[in-house]
């Protein structure tokens, strides 16, 4: 029953193409885009069919040429997929073009990049503090996520044309979210747009596309943008958390005014150190990690041969984490460092903050001494898909 259902799409399509002959080709071209996914179900029906005989025979476990006939059905639909998408008129090269910068611009929104990202300063400030941590830490991943997994499986072609052009985007977001975050006053804002500058790593490591056989360094800027992600998703949740601690008590954000809380709340002031330094790369935290494997990955981009383009990415990519740390030492020094009488009554940290920032520091720490915790298991399915784009475009 499950592979005659299978079969549904299909027949249901194929009446629809006929009743659309009279509509136009641009209905047509939206099937046919749906269709292009025939080999796939063609394929998922015959492996389907093979499981189903093999437990009726009651002959146990699959054998060596079980596996490949399976096998053999897989790479015959994703031949026939390519082959279909690249002949279709749904997939010539301006049309991947205006796909591609569609869906870019909407991810990017989310991520944000760079000139779409003055709406994320304003949203953490009126945000209440769990939900920055949930706006910092998971959502804006899912921006630079849909880029990996939709724009670029999607769009190839103009994915690799374009990668000149999004790679410039994403060190301008590295460039102008540091300098715009050490003119802040605003502790919250600091941090929004500490945040747009470490998600440009993430955008630089997305788009340095290394073409022909050897994608070795564009995987390294692949598993190091994902990192990154993971890395900023902890790092950022714990900055915001630290904002939110003093809030509750000095009931302001402004740098200026604050000074000498080391003093009342040394466990805060540790706390809020290790978390800093994290989201500065200090060597060891887990921010340094990813940072380190966009860098390097940067300087081997040669987009049409130019080599020097990508030396200068990695140059300022690698020289803006001296203004990152400029904007963090400072913000520390007029936090923490001094006297103020002002706040020398101020409570530290109770049971139920602690609880909540352990985690974080945990893995600020853990995944910056031992990065092939998370390394191990991306390496994988994100050289994989590298691999599957270099050769699909």
């Amino acid at each position: 029953m499950a592979t005659e259902l299978a079969k549904v799409p299909i027949v249901v399509n194929t009446f629809d193409l006929m009743l659309l002959q009279r509509v136009g080709k641009t209905a047509q071209q939206f099937l046919h885009g749906g269709n292009a996914s025939a080999p796939l179900l063609d394929a998922a029906e015959k492996t389907l069919g093979a499981v189903q005989e093999k437990a009726k025979s009651g002959n146990g476990g699959w054998t060596q040429a079980d596996v490949a006939v399976a096998e053999a059905n897989v790479a015959a639909a994703q031949n026939g997929l390519s082959e279909r998408l690249h002949s279709e008129a749904f997939f010539t090269p301006a049309f991947q073009y205006t796909m591609f910068i569609f869906l870019f611009i909407g991810f990017a929104i989310k991520v944000p990049v760079f000139p779409f990202h003055t709406w994320l300063p304003d949203a953490h400030v009126e945000a209440p503090t769990p939900i920055s941590m949930i706006l910092a830490g998971v959502l804006l991943k899912l921006g630079a996520y849909g880029i990996i997994r939709i724009a670029y499986p999607i769009c190839p072609w103009a994915a690799e044309q374009l990668a000149l052009w999004v790679a410039l985007l994403g060190i301008i977001n590295i460039v102008y979210g540091a300098f715009a975050a050490m003119a802040q006053t605003d502790f919250k804002k600091l941090v929004a747009y500490s945040s747009i500058s470490h998600m440009g790593y993430v955008i630089l490591g997305i788009a340095v596309w290394s073409s022909g056989q050897n994608t070795t360094y564009w995987a390294w800027g692949m598993n190091g943008a994902v990192f990154q992600m993971i890395a900023h998703g902890i790092t950022s949740a714990g900055m915001f958390f630290m904002v939110g601690v003093i809030y509750d008590r000095a009931h302001h954000r402004n740098l200026d005014n604050f000074r000498g809380l080391y003093e009342p709340m040394p466990l805060y002031g540790g706390i809020s150190a290790v978390l800093f330094f994290a989201a500065m790369g200090l060597p060891g935290m887990c921010g340094f990690v990813g940072e380190f494997m966009v860098v390097l990955s940067a300087w081997n981009f040669a987009p049409g041969g130019h080599q020097a383009v990508g030396i200068v990415f990695s140059v300022l990519a690698a020289l803006t984490v001296v203004i990152t740390a400029a904007y963090i030492l400072w913000t520390i020094q007029r936090v923490f460092m001094g006297q103020n009488p002002a706040y020398k009554n101020f409570k530290d940290m109770d049971y139920r903050e602690v609880v909540a920032a352990v985690p974080l520091v945990v893995g600020a720490v853990l995944f910056g001494v031992a990065p092939f915790l998370i390394t191990a298991w991306l390496e994988p399915s994100v050289t994989g898909l590298v691999d599957a784009l270099a050769s699909f475009k």
